[in-house]
């Protein structure tokens, strides 16, 4: 098992240089041994790799045990610290050109994720094909079910959009799991409701209210909803349209950055704003749903988990549309790394042994094989060749 400390905030002495690099003498390798570890802040992270596994120490370890997963209670989160992590991979990875799965391989990734511990696994868009509402059927009917001793079991959730036969639909296809979900939208920013929808803000307020009710009275009650490209709507608009679903019985609202565009300060301030603004809040989860195309989904999911989002959507590997959507290694390993110094003692369920195996998993079933040097799952991501900024082999 190696150790790697990024960003070493030490200086070397000349007995704790073990050897220089052939290729390049300017760079020298680091090796140290108990009687010459370097000293870092009592804050200080760090991360661990092994074949199988990845983790996260620090000082503080053997002091702070970890703590429980709280019960599932749809609109509600027993401890605000807790954050639920939901995993998107079977339905907007598997939007990725070329990702396409067979029904088997999504019900083993489902039985993989219900190992890694989300807390929501959306496992299709079940309108979208026979074969896509048969898996997530299944998925609902085995892993929907499987309690562990601890009484964990995931969410099983279908996307829709908000019309009737597609909620219907993602119904009959999740109600078999033991806590199913409906995850349905609808756009919100002025260009698509002109152009895509042709629609009025009424129309629009108007449609979004009656399918959360629709959804609600088919017997869901853990119904989701996002306002399509919500990081380029009109802000007043936003809380007034969330402000509605909530009375119509929506119990998470997730707030997408659907094509993004925007900035971790942006994206945090929006997650402020409607926390602060949108009328009976208190009431619902607050979600984050941040696609890569500036590469900064992880910083932007995490910068709304600091604003008050309790849910984060994610994909194993960072899978998705286009440059892909923040990836769950990354933001749950942020989070435990970041611990309490930074994000004030938020946590997630995931059980970060499982991380490596799952991220394997999806690359093998995709075909969209991770880049070298891509965080925490990459080939090169714990390897050392040269420089001053890692030190492996304590």
């Amino acid at each position: 098992m190696a150790t790697v400390f990024r960003t070493p905030v030490f200086s070397p002495s000349a007995s704790s240089i073990s050897s220089v690099n052939s290729k390049n003498p300017n760079h020298v390798l680091f090796h140290f041994h108990h009687s010459s570890k370097p000293t870092f802040p009592s804050h200080y992270s760090t991360l661990r790799y092994s074949k199988t596994s990845i983790s996260c120490s620090q000082s503080q370890d053997s002091i702070h045990s970890p703590r429980r997963r709280p019960p599932y209670i749809p609109n509600h989160i027993p401890d605000p610290h807790y954050v639920r992590i939901f995993d998107t991979t079977l339905r907007d990875g598997e939007q990725s050109p070329g990702a396409s799965m067979t029904s088997k391989e999504k019900l083993d990734i489902a039985r993989q994720l219900a190992k890694l511990g989300v807390d929501i696994i959306e496992a299709g868009f079940p309108a979208a094909s026979k074969d896509d509402f048969e898996a997530v059927k299944m998925i609902a009917k085995e892993v929907g079910n499987a309690v562990d001793a601890d009484g964990y079991v995931p969410v099983i959730c279908g996307l829709s959009r908000c019309n009737e036969k597609d909620i219907r639909t993602a119904w009959e296809a999740v109600k078999y799991a033991k806590r199913p979900r409906i995850h349905t939208f609808i756009a919100t920013s002025a260009i698509h409701m002109e152009y895509k929808l042709r629609k009025s803000k009424e129309q629009v307020i108007e449609i979004a209210r009656n399918m959360v009710k629709f959804a609600r009275n088919l017997g869901c009650e853990d119904v989701e909803f996002s306002p399509e490209d919500a990081g380029r709507s009109d802000r007043e608009f936003l809380y007034q349209i969330l402000g509605e679903v909530i009375k119509a019985g929506a119990t998470t609202l997730n707030i997408p950055d659907t094509v993004g565009i925007n900035m971790p300060s942006e994206f945090g301030q929006l997650i402020a704003d409607i926390k602060a603004n949108t009328p009976g809040i208190e009431n619902v989860i607050i979600s984050t749903h941040c696609q890569n195309d500036l590469g900064l989904s992880t910083a932007n999911t995490i910068e709304g988990a600091r604003a008050g989002a309790r849910q984060l959507e994610v994909t194993i590997n960072g899978i998705g549309e286009r440059a892909g959507n923040a990836s769950l290694e990354e933001v749950v390993m942020a989070l435990r790394c970041g611990g309490e110094h930074v994000f004030g003692g938020l946590y997630t369920g995931i059980n970060s042994r499982h991380i490596f195996l799952t991220s394997k998993m999806v690359e093998e079933y995709t075909g969209l094989y991770v880049q070298p040097h891509k965080a925490l799952v990459g080939a090169n991501a714990f390897a050392h060749e040269s420089g001053i900024h890692q030190v492996c082999g304590l």
